[in-house]
């Protein structure tokens, strides 16, 4: 069973920069596509990012486009998420999610069957 667990989280001021680490365990990554999503208090789950499992294609959400950087280590079952430019509306739980497949793309809000429990990112000066 694949496990997926979140870290790097914290509290950031305006323009800064986080690294989050999404660790998978269980099994290995290769097979995946992985998405990053956030949700705030009051407010709806939203895509932020994902990558394929094969081709390493990359989307974003049009929130972060610009800002946030998606990378994966299969080497290391590890995906990354690279943030900066923080803003406070960027403030909210992020964790990661697997999909089996996806192999050449992947949808930023998709239904991904495996979800972390999440990391908490405040942007807050």
């Amino acid at each position: 069973q694949l496990q997926l667990v979140e870290s790097g989280g914290g509290l950031v001021q305006p323009g800064g920069s986080l690294k989050l680490s999404c660790a998978a365990s269980g099994s290995t990554l290769d097979h995946y596509a992985i998405g990053w999503f956030r949700q705030a208090p009051g407010k709806e789950r939203e895509g932020v990012s994902c990558i394929s499992s094969k081709s390493y294609s990359t989307e974003y959400g049009n929130s972060v486009k610009g800002r946030f950087t998606i990378s994966r280590d299969n080497a290391k079952n590890t995906v990354y998420l690279q943030m900066n430019s923080l803003k406070p509306e960027d403030t909210a739980v992020y964790y990661c999610a697997a999909a089996w497949g996806w192999e050449l793309g992947c949808p930023v809000n998709g239904d991904y069957r495996y979800r972390g429990q999440g990391t908490q990112v405040t942007v807050s000066s």
